[in-house]
């Protein structure tokens, strides 16, 4: 099997920023509060002509000129998203025919916060066994419409966004060396926004566009969260054959920084090898790694030759890491 790897990388966020002084405005909360508890302040929230499929389709444009190539070399695309604008078709084959690449086969995944991840190690063994030569992954959300804007445990928590990688075969000894993926359905309730209203017993508030908003126990979710953070990395480590003092980089989910600081202790990695912006975009979902990484590889982070791992937790509940050499 030939080595699969990321060749370019895109992002996309939009315009309006809806900082945490904003938010004193909406709901009963302080800057203090928020960044003290999340480190977050401020987020991005997508204009009334954007949605998920239009953020998707720049961050992918963004990540075809950073691998300088065409779109027509793309003959795979999957979008990782919770908030798509159809439930058919999918997000994926509008991004298809936007973008140009009438070779690819496209397709949805819907893992919350972990569909980023999950994307590039599904993408990686398409190229790695030759069913693929190009594959494009993107992760795109429009948080913002399914937040209960009363709620304010919740709604200072997430942000709009898109970020995308493609996937192409690299040298020996380079891209993808290992991966771990989980999920325990048994916590599926603590994390959740209905699709359907009628089939739930206890159905969440209808927001914007008629979508249920997020619901979310966040203590349970903050303590599965720091465990598996720490677990799924050093179980993707251990795959790769490699030891966390191996890696350079680690690009963690950007949920809430208190989280990415508890799980750095348990793993005994400093501060400084992890790549944290939540503080200017928030929990983008499954667009927060693809835009940290592209932010990381923007500001000279992502040197040709370091090991990174990207890691992640999520509804389901779900976790997910992979580990890849630049």
């Amino acid at each position: 099997m030939r080595a699969a790897g990321i060749i370019g990388l895109g992002s996309y966020v939009p315009e309006k920023v809806l900082t945490n002084f904003d938010l004193e405005k909406l709901v009963e909360t302080s800057d203090d509060w928020i960044k003290t508890r999340t480190g977050i302040k401020e987020r991005r929230v997508a204009a009334s002509h954007e949605t998920t499929t239009t953020m998707a389709v720049e961050a992918a444009k963004a990540a075809i000129a950073d691998a300088n190539i065409s779109a027509n070399e793309i003959d795979l695309i999957i979008v990782a998203t919770v908030t798509p604008d159809y439930f058919f078709p999918s997000t994926a084959c509008l991004v298809q025919n936007a973008i140009g690449s009438p070779k690819a086969a496209a397709f949805d995944l819907l893992v919350g916060c972990t569909g980023f991840v999950y994307g590039i190690v599904t993408a990686c063994q398409f190229v790695q066994n030759g069913a693929s030569n190009c594959a494009l992954v993107i992760g795109s959300e429009t948080l913002t419409r399914i937040v209960d804007w009363t709620d304010r445990k919740t709604c200072v928590l997430f942000g709009d966004g898109a970020g995308a990688a493609v996937i192409a075969p690299v040298p020996e000894g380079k891209g993808l060396l290992g991966f771990d993926l989980g999920s325990d359905g048994s916590g599926g309730s603590l994390l959740k926004a209905e699709a359907i209203q009628s089939y739930c017993v206890t159905p969440s508030k209808i927001g914007i566009n008629s979508r249920s908003t997020i619901y979310m126990n966040g203590n349970e979710v903050f303590k599965f969260a720091v465990k598996v953070m720490a677990d799924s990395t050093l179980a993707a480590v251990q795959n790769a054959g490699l030891t966390i003092d191996d890696v350079d980089l680690i690009v963690p989910h950007q949920a809430n920084i208190r989280i990415i600081d508890a799980a750095a202790r348990r793993l005994g990695v400093p501060m400084e090898k992890i790549i944290i912006n939540v503080d200017k975009y928030g929990n983008t979902s499954a667009a927060s790694i693809p835009i940290a990484m592209k932010e990381a590889k923007q500001n000279g982070l992502l040197k040709e030759g370091s090991v990174i791992v990207a890691v992640s937790f999520g509804a389901g509940l779900s976790w997910a890491s992979f580990v890849m050499r630049l």
